[in-house]
């Protein structure tokens, strides 16, 4: 009975297998494996695979499908620092997600898609499907509806999306509204007056605003009016030509 247990066990276990990626460009190669190896181990802990650094070769090893979403990872993430996409640790977890669910994906479709650069040179583009999908859907429509959870980078894109809009001279001046209540409050209940009434619930948009341009500017654009940040209710009767 053990026996035929131990039998079982390992033909349910996944085919175990190995592969290796050869890179010409030894630099390119330091810069995917990022420094003491830190992106690999990433990619090793993530993905449940060993990744081996020999030369010019990494070898793949482990479950079968796992290593082949591995080699696909390492091949498209060489394609993005050929192109001079600077990686971060963020960006492998996002690749892994990415080529785990579609393995056909083109990264360079998604990473590539640069929004706007920041005033720190950072490029601000969509780090997922549906980040690619909403920034399409901006493009592509008047009004568009970004629905989820807290962090996923729908306050954030569509500032950059607006700021890129208007450093285009696509529009002329940016309005950014938001409700200033949680559910079931009134302002006139909350302390202080109206600025100190709102400016926690729009603090959100001013954060995202100072990460892409730097304070002096975007003081001296909200000064201006260019920039205008406004609760909702204060928003009836208004109008937003070229906004």
């Amino acid at each position: 009975m053990i026996l035929a247990q131990a039998v079982l066990n390992r033909r349910n276990q996944p085919q175990r297998t190995s592969i290796q990626v050869i890179f010409d460009d030894n630099r390119l190669l330091q810069l995917l494996a990022g420094e003491q190896n830190a992106n690999l181990k990433i990619i090793e802990r993530h993905l449940d695979v060993q990744v081996h650094l020999r030369g010019n070769q990494l070898t793949v090893a482990g479950a079968r499908a796992d290593v082949e979403v591995g080699e696909r990872l390492l091949n498209e993430l060489a394609d993005l620092i050929r192109d001079g996409y600077p990686l971060y640790e963020s960006d492998i977890l996002f690749a892994i997600q990415i080529l785990s669910d579609n393995i056909n994906r083109r990264l360079k479709d998604i990473f590539l898609d640069q929004v706007f650069i920041a005033s720190n040179k950072r490029a601000i583009s969509p780090k997922s499907i549906k980040q690619k999908e909403y920034i399409e859907a901006i493009r592509s429509y008047d009004i568009a509806f970004g629905v989820g959870p807290a962090g996923t980078g729908k306050t954030y894109l569509a500032m950059a999306m607006a700021v890129a809009a208007m450093s285009k001279d696509v529009v002329r001046r940016i309005v950014l509204v938001r409700p200033a209540v949680e559910a079931g409050e009134k302002l006139g209940f909350l302390p202080g007056d109206l600025a100190e009434k709102v400016n926690p619930y729009l603090r959100p948009l001013y954060d995202a605003l100072h990460d892409m341009m730097d304070f002096e500017r975007t003081s001296n654009l909200i000064q201006r009016g260019v920039i205008e940040v406004a609760p909702l209710a204060f928003m009836r009767g208004r109008t937003l030509n070229d906004s």
